[in-house]
C-alpha cells in the first residue's frame, strides 16, 4: 500500500477527491479502531485471577477473599481500589476487628 492510498488523493484537482474532506473515511483504519474497543471492552474469557500466582494452593479464606475483591472491582468498575474499599469487602465477607480481650494471639506464649 502506497502513502498516497492510505492519505487520499492529494490533488486538489483529482475526479476522486470529495468536495468536503471532512467526510473522507480510512475504513482500515476505522475498523482497527472498532476491533481495538472491542477487544478493551473484554470479551469474558479473561480470568479472574492472576495466572502468575496459581504456582500455590490457596486457603478457602484466601480464595473466596480474591473472589470478592474481583467481584467489587467488576460491579464497581474500580479496578485498583483504595485500602477503604478493600475494608467494605472485608467488612462484607464478615470479618471483624477482635479487641485486645478477643485476640487469638497469645503474647505470653
Amino acid at each position: 500500500m502506497t502513502y498516497s492510498q492510505i492519505t487520499g488523493p492529494t490533488d486538489s484537482d483529482s475526479p476522486l477527491r470529495d468536495a468536503d474532506d471532512s467526510t473522507w473515511i480510512n475504513r482500515r483504519t476505522t475498523e482497527l479502531a472498532q476491533r481495538a474497543a472491542n477487544a478493551r471492552k473484554g470479551s469474558g474469557r479473561r480470568r479472574l485471577i492472576d495466572p502468575s500466582t496459581c504456582e500455590r494452593d490457596y486457603s478457602q479464606a484466601e480464595v473466596e477473599f480474591m473472589k470478592a475483591m474481583q467481584a467489587y472491582k467488576t460491579t464497581s468498575g474500580r479496578m485498583f481500589p483504595t485500602w477503604g474499599e478493600v475494608l467494605q469487602v472485608i467488612h462484607g465477607l464478615g470479618y471483624q476487628k477482635l479487641g485486645p480481650e478477643e485476640s487469638t494471639d497469645d503474647p505470653s506464649e
